[in-house]
């Protein structure tokens, strides 16, 4: 059975840990910095700007851990993108 998420429910179906990292987003032959503001298995929340300068496909390198996600933005609200990790 599917649930439906609700105002009261969360969507996601991993769990997601607080972070504070420092980040680049990577793309063609430009990088932007970004602070990761959480982090799943998935996916991630990551803060940006301008945030309409990341397209909807790029890499993530997650400078402090020294790792690299293709990522596809799922949301944009502000300065902040939700991701789901390819």
């Amino acid at each position: 059975m599917t649930s439906i998420a609700t105002v009261d429910t969360e969507a996601r179906n991993t769990v997601r840990r607080k972070v504070l990292d420092s980040g680049l987003i990577r793309f063609g032959g430009f990088s932007v910095p970004c602070v990761i503001r959480n982090l799943s298995e998935i996916g991630a929340a990551l803060d940006a700007t301008p945030p309409s300068f990341v397209p909807d496909q790029f890499a993530l390198i997650v400078v402090r851990k020294k790792k690299i996600y293709s990522c596809t933005v799922i949301w944009r609200k502000g300065t902040r993108l939700g991701v789901s990790f390819c």
